[in-house]
């Protein structure tokens, strides 16, 4: 298995907190201790680092608390940028902060006609993009990610509230291989998995419940929350090199390593 060397955006969890509820995983009576946020989001970026992959980072915006999931501000391919429109108005600013950043990197920017909240529900997977909805990104916007990107799109249905963005119960391993809850999934959509991905990974629920397939891969290394260990081992017996991260206090607004990381990808030959 080779690694890809990636370019990633980041953003630093200065005003993490849990201050109001818009998936099943934040309680904003809940204590949260945001310096325990940012050591745990610092040795994720260490670890990217580790591996030889370019971290950039995005300045967190005061009253966003959400800004460290950067996996939400957007979605870029072949240089391609596509700006979010979240719907969630707690979210909303965060928007125009993601899409200075990509204008000011140099990226072709393209504007959501629709609620889009990037690659949470959009994931490159070989020559498909795979598209999730049912809680936040709306179905409408897969058409225009066709036309953006020009790879087709494969709708995802997404059914358990808990899974509401496609990176909590799917990742993407390699070009031709993803893992994933079938459960999380509807009948249909899970029908295409099986027939796109005949040699998937299945996690458990139990490993699903600690957001293990909120995961990112480089084609060999796999870095993901270190409590999902069935998940962690299955991994391993197909051959990939698996890095555990604590990112529990994170967790508290439903968010793991592949919501703090956002791949940019400048070319066709970087995919």
């Amino acid at each position: 298995m080779d690694a890809t060397s990636q370019r990633l955006l980041m953003c630093r969890p200065t005003y993490f907190a849990v201050d109001y509820a818009i998936n099943p995983w934040m309680d904003p009576g809940a204590p949260v201790d945001t310096a325990l946020a940012v050591r745990q989001w610092e040795q994720l970026r260490q670890t990217y680092r580790d591996l030889g992959h370019t971290v950039e980072e995005i300045t967190p915006v005061p009253g966003l608390p959400d800004m460290v999931f950067a996996a939400n501000g957007g979605t870029v391919i072949d240089g391609k940028a596509m700006a979010v429109q979240f719907r969630d108005p707690q979210r909303a600013d965060e928007a125009p902060a993601y899409r200075a950043w990509f204008e000011a990197a140099g990226f072709e920017m393209y504007d959501p006609k629709h609620v889009n909240e990037g690659e949470g529900d959009v994931l490159l997977a070989g020559d498909h993009l795979l598209a999730g909805t049912g809680f936040r990104t709306a179905h409408s916007s897969h058409a225009q990610l066709q036309e953006v990107f020009g790879y087709p799109v494969i709708t995802m249905q997404l059914v358990d509230p808990r899974f509401y963005h496609l990176d909590t119960a799917l990742t993407v391993l390699d070009e031709r291989t993803v893992a994933y809850l079938p459960e999380a999934f509807s009948p249909g959509s899970q029908a295409v998995l099986r027939r796109l991905f005949p040699d998937a990974v299945h996690a458990t629920m139990a490993d699903a419940e600690v957001l293990g397939l909120n995961a990112v891969s480089d084609g060999r290394h796999v870095v993901l929350p270190a409590q999902a260990t069935d998940l962690a081992a299955k991994l391993r017996d197909r051959g990939y090199e698996t890095i555990g991260v604590d990112l529990s206090e994170l967790r508290k607004a439903g968010g793991g390593p592949k919501c703090c990381t956002l791949r940019l990808r400048q070319g066709k030959a970087s995919k």
